[in-house]
Parts: C-alpha cells; structure tokens; sequence
C-alpha cells in the first residue's frame, strides 16, 4: 500500500486520544489527528520521530494526520489504525493472506448481527462467507505482537458477535496486522486485558479463527509482508 506524500516531524504530545501536536521539521507547529483509539504505549513518547500525512480538504478541522513513528529502537511503526484494514484486504487480493484465497468479492464496513459492522465480508461461489474482523497491532514487547494495548470491552463484543457467525454456520476470522517490523509472534495481551485474553481463547474454541500478519514498514509505503504464529497459551 502506497502512502501519500509524508511531513517529518518531531511528537511534542498526544492528548484526548485523537489529537497530538507535532513540530515539523521546517519548524511549524501543528495539531494533528491521531486515528487510533489504543493507549499506544512505546509508540507516543514525546520526542519521538513522526510523519504525517495532509489532506487538501478545506472541511477538515485538521489538515495533518499522524502515519508513522519511530520507536527508541529505532523501529519504524504504522499507528494508522484505518490502514490496516486496507492493508489486509490487499494482502487477500494479492494471495499473501492465504487462509483467505478463493473469495471473489471483499466487502468492507459491512453490519450484521444487529449493531455492529464487521470490517471485511468476503464472499465466494460455493463457500461460506468469511466475517474479517482486522485489529491494528502497535505494541510489541520481545517479539511478540501484544493486543490490546488498554483494557477493551469493545474488542471483547466483538469476539462474541464473530461466535455467533460460527454458530450460523460462516467463517470468522479474526486479523492481527502488525504495523512493524521486530514482531516473530503475536499474542493476547493477558497482563493488560486478562478478560479479552480468555474471551480470544472461547472465541477461537468456538470455531472463530485467530491470524496474524507482519506489515513491512518505511515512508513510502506499507505492505503486509508474512504470517506470524498466534500463540493462545498464557505467558
């Protein structure tokens, strides 16, 4: 996936969950819009590298939106929680998603179930539906890929919502992208959110497969690059 043309900076704060003032590097400040609803921990230190992406639309409230960071290893890391969603569905398109071959048709932004809307519906001649809930993955730690990065009761329902589609009779999935590159695995987040860890555990013993990809990272473009092994076990 291609980005658009990014502004450098440097992250002076991230403040009410959406916003973070940013020095660029010709000096200016700005506030830009932050699309992620995590606590992004490691990933929104002050001081940190970041670049930002400017929308023309003159009805935007903000211009700028932050893309990328890097972390004090030196890490570069996709926070955009909207591109992963863009990044598996191309990672389907093109084959690298192999659990999801066959499916002629990806449709996104989907409802079912009542209430919610699941993030990517594939459909195909002769197979079930596939429901594709996509989690942007930020927070690494010795390798592994941790999700949640807050306690999350949302993500908790919604692993409840993808059961019932089993219990239907459809495929569920769901995908951790991984806007990094150190991550070799990828696991629940139990020391942070014990209560999604076993709800995952429930969820993938009801039929609810558990994936997760590997993202490859730089200015210029993200592309989702190999699977990583989900491991379910507790720590």
């Amino acid at each position: 996936m291609r980005l658009p043309p990014l502004t450098a900076g440097v992250l002076l704060r991230r403040y009410q969950r959406f916003l973070a003032d940013v020095r660029l590097d010709d000096g200016t400040v700005v506030t830009a819009h932050t699309a992620n609803t995590g606590r992004m921990t490691g990933v929104a230190e002050a001081g940190s590298r970041v670049w930002l992406s400017r929308a023309d639309d003159p009805h935007r409230k903000l211009q700028w939106t932050w893309e990328l960071v890097e972390t004090r290893s030196g890490v570069l890391v996709g926070i955009h929680t909207g591109r992963a969603n863009a990044l598996v569905a191309e990672g389907i398109g093109n084959g690298v998603v192999s659990e999801l071959t066959g499916y002629h048709r990806i449709r996104r932004e989907v409802r079912y179930g009542g209430r919610h809307r699941i993030d990517l519906l594939l459909e195909g001649e002769g197979r079930p539906p596939a429901y594709v809930e996509v989690k942007n993955t930020t927070l690494v730690e010795d390798g592994v890929a941790l999700f949640p990065d807050a306690v999350s009761e949302r993500a908790r329902r919604h692993l409840g919502a993808l059961e019932a589609m089993v219990a239907e009779g459809a495929r569920a999935l769901i995908c951790f992208c991984v806007q990094r590159e150190d991550a070799e695995v990828s696991a629940p987040a139990d020391a942070i959110d014990p209560a999604y860890g076993a709800a995952l555990r429930r969820a993938v013993a009801a039929g609810v497969e558990a994936i997760a990809y590997r993202a490859r990272v730089d200015t210029r473009e993200i592309v989702l690059e190999r699977p990583l092994p989900v491991r379910l076990s507790p720590a």
